[in-house]
């Protein structure tokens, strides 16, 4: 019976819409609002997006701008203050335990305003990532299942070293309930508005939003549906001071 729910659950499509996209940050104990579809509040700090059915962007969308921060996204208008070093708590509205998969925290700098930066020049560097907890048996214990057990809330923390400025923080889930097929995979990025201070120095070199996966990657193209020892989180390399 195991392997049978098994096997349709890997042949089906997805049918709940109900997904997820962060409704809040904590810092220091102080929330900041993040992009409420169809209620925005003028004081967020998350980026909008065109999505008003918490959806997400397929892998045959690797090299859209919308793999960015989300479908249509366009910047916040807003920041909220950080200290390097200090950590961030992510909230999500919902989260489904069926949509398994890794996640990954990217910053990338604005060299300026970032409420009028281009997306499409943001260079994105990882400073955070978490994936498979235990493969021993399918579909596996995955960091989402930790994020609904935690409140739906992640915390990642902003690298000590990192050079004070006005930066893009791109928090993002993969899902691979459907991974096991090509461009089944399910990617929910959302960007945050952070104006980081400190004294350190350090601004990693990063990517493009559009090179930062493809969809064969080891890590996007994936059975959860099996048995695995190891998962291959995809993306570059965790930057100087990133933590996972």
């Amino acid at each position: 019976q195991t392997s049978l729910l098994l096997a349709a659950l890997a042949a089906a499509p997805a049918l709940v819409a109900a997904h997820g996209h962060v409704t809040s940050i904590t810092i220091n104990g102080e929330t900041f609002p993040g992009f409420e579809p169809g209620n925005p509040s003028p004081n967020s700090v998350g980026w909008a997006t065109t999505v008003q059915d918490n959806g997400f962007v397929l892998a045959d969308s690797l090299t859209s701008p919308d793999i960015a921060c989300h479908r249509g996204a366009t910047n916040a208008a807003n920041s909220a203050t950080v200290a390097a070093g200090d950590s961030i708590s992510i909230t999500w509205d919902t989260w489904p335990q069926s949509h398994v998969g890794p996640i990954i925290d990217y910053m990338a700098s604005c060299n300026g305003d970032c409420s009028t930066v281009d997306k499409t020049s943001l260079e994105f560097f990882k400073i955070n990532e978490g994936g498979l907890l235990d493969g021993s048996s399918a579909p596996g214990r995955w960091v989402t299942d930790e994020l609904i057990e935690n409140g739906l809330t992640w915390t990642t923390t902003i690298p000590a070293s990192l050079a004070p400025g006005s930066y893009v923080l791109r928090h993002e889930i993969v899902a691979l309930h459907e991974g096991n097929r090509e461009n089944g995979a399910q990617l929910y990025p959302q960007c945050i508005n952070l104006e980081v201070t400190g004294s350190g120095s350090d601004v990693p070199a990063g990517v493009v939003a559009t090179s930062l996966y493809t969809a064969s990657d080891a890590g996007i193209l994936f059975n959860v549906y099996q048995a695995n020892s190891d998962y291959p989180i995809p993306g570059p390399a965790l930057a100087s001071g990133g933590g996972s």
